[in-house]
């Protein structure tokens, strides 16, 4: 296995594609929207990666609800955005944290149904007045105690039906002014405030086994280089501050926010100390790029990565229906959905 996370162009394993997989031997797959169609042709592109991969690799996707689910109607149902979960804890913070948890079980069965093992979620970005609206309504609040607790149970959540959750953008993408998709965001706050409210969003989230890191400037620790490419962010910050011990792995090296070719993008974030370099726009030139930087999984990263591949397990049997009817009564006056909640 070698340290990435590769995307594929389409809904079905092209022969290139298929090549590439048995000589790169990506650790995982990400899936997004342009690989999904219907059900039965997903379950089976995820089939013939493991098949060509030869092990039952991770399978990745973003399905958080609101503006970012990779999955939706008429096959799949639509789910809140996080900012509902945290408006019901603001009423009633049990019933907030049990809405929460159930949202993520329900995900988690239908990704399960595909073969789909890992979810790039939760959220433990801290938004801020005049921000960026990329994290916007995806985050569960502004005060970091609230997040964190909201996203420990979406995490719980997963668990308990055999998904990984992974804690993202850590160590926090809720101040950053610009959408890192497109632009390199600066944030100036001082070191004090991010230990206070950023990252410690993402202290009582450090025993989660995945992560994914933010592509953002913090000046006061780092001028120059971004979360995912700094040194001392990695390690002071993540590793040290935070106290993260699991997978760390780097947001898209394809996003606009990093500089430098593909190739330098990885060479960096696997020097910084990421363990997995993802990148998701399935383009074969630069899967190849990274393929050939990416160093085997091997070592401290070999270890985390099989210790987060070892939690995963069967999902019990979870009665949708009940499921569903319970989530909308919980969610009521937080959430109602236009369409798709079957």
């Amino acid at each position: 296995m070698r340290a990435f996370i590769t995307g594929l162009s389409g809904p079905a394993l092209t022969s290139s594609e298929r090549a590439f997989l048995r000589e790169a031997e990506p650790w995982g797959l990400i899936v997004f929207r342009r690989n999904v169609t219907t059900p039965e042709p997903l379950r089976r592109l995820i089939g013939e990666v493991r098949t060509a991969l030869g092990r039952v690799a991770p399978v990745l996707i973003d399905q958080e609800g609101g503006r970012v689910q990779r999955l939706g109607p008429p096959h799949w149902p639509v789910y809140p955005p996080g900012a509902a979960y945290g408006a019901l804890y603001d009423r009633d913070r049990e019933t907030g944290l049990v809405a929460a948890k159930l949202g993520a079980r329900l995900i988690a069965a239908d990704l399960a149904a595909l073969g789909i093992d890992v979810d790039c979620m939760p959220l433990a970005d801290v938004p801020v007045v005049g921000a960026d609206p990329v994290v916007g309504d995806r985050a569960y609040g502004t005060d970091p105690t609230k997040v964190a607790a909201i996203a420990g149970a979406i995490a719980s959540g997963f668990a308990e039906e055999g998904v990984l959750p992974v804690v993202k953008h850590i160590p926090g993408h809720g101040r950053a002014t610009a959408d890192s998709h497109n632009r390199l965001p600066v944030v100036s706050a001082d070191r004090a405030t991010l230990e206070t409210t950023d990252f410690a969003a993402f202290r009582p989230l450090a025993g989660l086994p995945l992560a994914m890191t933010a592509h953002v400037v913090f000046s006061a620790i780092d001028p120059i280089a971004p979360a995912t490419i700094s040194r001392i962010i990695v390690r002071d910050v993540i590793r040290d501050s935070i106290g993260f011990k699991g997978l760390l792995m780097s947001d898209d090296v394809s996003m606009g926010a990093l500089s430098g070719s593909i190739a330098e993008r990885s060479r960096a974030a696997i020097a910084a100390g990421c363990d997995v370099v993802l990148h998701c726009n399935g383009e074969m030139p630069e899967m190849l790029a990274v393929a050939a930087e990416a160093p085997a999984l091997a070592g401290e990263a070999g270890r985390r990565a099989a210790a987060a591949l070892a939690l995963r397990r069967p999902a019990p049997a979870i009665d949708l229906t009940a499921g569903r009817a319970e989530f909308l009564k919980l969610m009521a006056g937080a959430w109602q959905p236009a369409q798709g909640y079957a």
